[in-house]
């Protein structure tokens, strides 16, 4: 298994693999990756996006050793298992874009046992997997994930842009630290990028596209998001410059107005 260019993340997916099928035996289906990894825009400093696909719910004893498990490839000498991030589908739950929302058990960026959340659960991700996914173990992805439109695609990216952006300029508190100034920014140049060429793409697409059609007085705040990416852990722990976020907050609101503009376009086409 050579998923990725980097020998040492090879050999932490390994490992990670190896464990979960372990744990769950018939139970476990397959396992891919997504985000960064799939589309083919990574380097570094990405997060590793994954999913595992098993039949069913887990079971109580199953969760149990997952976090023990999880817990020990946080500890492995290696940086990038201290990257992994993904959830647990069911089977039937990954085929269906109408369970979107449900709850699953999630690993967090830089976690070290499960939580239950809706992170991953999204008709992006299922897109991503469907179309992109890289298999470490199991069958095609198309074969686990029904066909996604992209009206469907594109309402669930304008929604994730316009709510995010609510939740954000209501509450900017939370938000007011350098790893997430820089997280915003970038995201917000993905999801306004996606949403105009109707499938996911990088940040670093996002963002060099955004350079390109967006005011030049938004490139700055751009490149510093992108600089500024090594060391999350770090980052999520200092405040962010106060300049910066709130030209970020500015940047947040100004996307958000042109993504209506590119949804009234598309609806009138």
């Amino acid at each position: 298994m050579f998923p990725t260019p980097y020998p040492e993340l090879n050999q932490v997916l390994r490992e990670l693999v190896s464990r979960i099928q372990h744990i769950l035996e018939s139970d476990f289906i397959g396992a891919y990756l997504q985000g960064s990894f799939a589309v083919g825009d990574y380097d570094q400093h990405s997060d590793v996006d994954f999913i595992v696909v098993i039949e069913d719910d887990l079971t109580p004893q199953q969760i149990d050793a997952l976090q023990i498990m999880h817990d020990q490839i946080y500890q492995l000498d290696s940086e990038w298992a201290k990257h992994l991030e993904g959830s647990y589908f069911p089977r039937e739950i990954l085929r269906q874009h109408s369970k979107r929302g449900m709850k699953l058990w999630y690993l967090d960026h830089g976690a070290r046992s499960l939580l239950r959340s809706d992170h991953c659960n999204t008709i992006l991700v299922r897109w991503i997997v469907r179309e992109k996914g890289v298999r470490l173990a199991g069958p095609p992805p198309k074969t686990l994930v029904d066909p996604i439109s992209k009206e469907l695609l594109r309402g669930e990216i304008f929604e994730t842009l316009t709510n995010w952006g609510r939740q954000i300029l209501d509450d900017p508190v939370p938000y007011s630290n350098r790893f997430y100034q820089g997280f915003i920014v970038l995201s917000y140049c993905r999801m306004l990028h996606d949403l105009h060429r109707g499938y996911p793409g990088s940040k670093r697409e996002g963002a060099e596209w955004a350079k390109s059609v967006l005011d030049p007085s938004w490139s700055e705040l751009i490149d510093g998001a992108w600089d500024g990416r090594p060391d999350p852990a770090q980052k999520v722990q200092q405040p962010a410059n106060h300049e910066d976020f709130e030209k970020t907050l500015r940047f947040v609101e100004h996307i958000m107005n042109e993504s209506r503009a590119y949804i009234s376009n598309e609806n009138c086409a």
